[in-house]
């Protein structure tokens, strides 16, 4: 992982982290992503990408460079003439003056309406990389929504407790970790049992561990360690999901806030403020009576 400030573009934090990806990787990200100096970067490593198409970027399938199927086609992209802050001048120099790219369009149902989507892909080859293999790709991209839900709702970072920033780092590196340990126990569980990675249920991992952890911290031999250990998977695999492909979740807040204004300055200099009929209006904006 790599961390910044809240000023920084994830972009920025993708090409810091591009040394991670080998050889043979895909990279599958959104449409902040699939733009010219990832698409003609990261092949150059070896490195795929598939991407939603950037919104500013318009598409006319008549301009196609050659036409791989319906809404399936490959296109010439050209290097633009303003340089992207993100490179150096030397980084910059190097990237190809025009890249090939596959752009494949469909439907999607959301939230009850069908909506077109556009992907753009340096995997070129349609007979070895299918169209439907690739959209079936970026459906399970919303997997990794729900593993930033897990990270700040289940494993409670929406709110980093520390002050300073170094102990902020160390808190979210803690944080990382125990993740890492859920999902390693979620990863064996598969191997022993042969379950479905996706139907598992994190939050019931995470359940389970934390019930399991004192029995067996104080288990007094090797074999009753081992037992309770092989009931902590029995219980993992037990807690299933159902299917739910394209299901839609909106976020809700199940409690409602208190009906205070926020105390966004110190608390000597903060006033009470009318809002509507919901707080008591201060006497110094009352008219004064007519004689």
């Amino acid at each position: 992982m790599v961390t910044a400030d809240w000023k920084n573009h994830d972009a920025r934090l993708l090409h810091q982290a591009g040394k991670l990806l080998a050889e043979g990787d895909v990279l599958l990200v959104d449409r902040a992503f699939g733009d010219y100096v990832n698409l003609a970067t990261l092949p150059q490593r070896g490195v795929d990408v598939v991407a939603r198409m950037h919104g500013a970027r318009k598409v006319d399938f008549r301009q196609a460079k050659q036409r791989l199927g319906p809404q399936d086609a490959l296109f010439e992209w050209r290097k633009g003439y303003q340089q992207s802050d993100i490179l150096t001048d030397q980084e910059w120099r190097a990237l190809p003056e025009q890249i090939t790219v596959r752009v494949i369009r469909f439907a999607a149902q959301i939230r009850g309406c069908t909506v077109r989507l556009t992907l753009v892909t340096t995997l070129l080859d349609p007979s070895l990389y299918p169209a439907k293999e690739l959209i079936a790709l970026y459906r399970r991209r919303w997997q990794l929504e729900l593993t930033l839900r897990h990270l700040k709702t289940t494993m409670g970072m929406e709110q980093l407790r520390c002050q300073s920033p170094a102990r902020a780092r160390k808190e979210l590196l803690a944080c990382l970790v125990a993740y890492n340990l859920i999902r390693c126990l979620m990863a064996e569980a598969v191997a022993q049992t042969g379950a479905e990675l996706e139907r598992l249920s994190f939050k019931g991992t995470v359940d389970a561990v934390r019930t399991f952890t004192a029995e067996i911290r104080a288990a007094r031999s090797r074999k009753k360690r081992e037992q309770l250990w092989a009931e902590l998977i029995r219980t993992i695999v037990s807690d299933k999901v159902p299917p739910r492909p394209g299901r839609t979740e909106p976020r809700a807040v199940k409690r409602r806030p208190k009906a205070y204004p926020l105390l966004n300055r110190p608390r000597h200099q903060f006033k009470e403020i009318p809002h509507r009929s919901r707080y008591r209006k201060a006497k110094s904006t009352q008219k004064p009576a007519k004689s």
